[in-house]
């Protein structure tokens, strides 16, 4: 095998949060005071944490973006989250396969807050398989496109990121990848995906997958 480990993006990659995620934060930036749809408030957020665009959350709602406000943000997505999160189809079984093939050289790297990670990862079962090797951007120097992630996961596995294979769902995130020196995989869904075929070979994508149940038989090929 040609990858010595893999870093698998969390929110649209192992986990199918991004609609519960994104319908919280809109309709409370809705509430707010900010009128965007469902459809932009993905475009504006996918891939990024929330504090990244607060200069324009705060133009667009005339309103500071509190502590106060991150905390009952985080409160609601963790309530529709913990009723309806559901593992990515095929996730479950990449990873476990992965895992045993790979004596366990495999990391999440997330754009998301580590508690939610952490959370969700617990959720469907999958922690057990990432251990400490689950990090996120928010406490790091800076978050994806920056690569800062991907290197602190393979830096924890002592792998080489130019040995490392990522697996990412949005432009954003393949940027980060790429930017790290790894190589990345896209998953793009027949349904819900945030980003197209197209979007995520031009950001860097070696190949897109549609399916995770693809990802052994590919990383085997490769």
């Amino acid at each position: 095998m040609s990858f010595q480990a893999v870093l698998f993006d969390c929110d649209g990659v192992l986990v199918d949060s991004e609609a519960i995620t994104n319908g919280v934060l809109c309709r409370m930036l809705n509430e707010a005071g900010w009128a965007l749809s469902p459809q932009a408030c993905l475009r504006i957020f996918i891939g990024k944490a929330v504090r990244s665009e607060t200069e324009r959350i705060e133009r667009e709602t005339g309103q500071p973006l509190t502590d106060a406000w991150m905390a009952a943000f985080y409160a609601r997505r963790n309530e529709r989250l913990i009723a309806e999160l559901q593992a990515m189809p095929g996730a479950v079984q990449a990873v476990r396969t992965l895992h045993a093939r790979l004596g366990g050289r495999i990391a999440c790297a997330s754009g998301a807050d580590l508690a939610k990670v952490q959370m969700q990862l617990a959720q469907v079962g999958l922690a057990p398989y990432f251990g400490a090797h689950v990090f996120s951007g928010h406490d790091l120097p800076a978050s994806k496109p920056a690569p800062d992630v991907y290197l602190a996961a393979a830096a924890s596995l002592g792998v080489a990121p130019g040995r490392c294979l990522v697996v990412e769902d949005t432009a954003i995130g393949v940027r980060a990848g790429v930017a790290a020196g790894a190589t990345v995989v896209g998953f793009c869904p027949p349904q819900g995906a945030v980003n197209t075929e197209a979007q995520l070979r031009e950001a860097g994508a070696v190949h897109v997958l549609a399916d995770m149940h693809q990802l052994p038989a590919w990383i085997s090929a490769a």
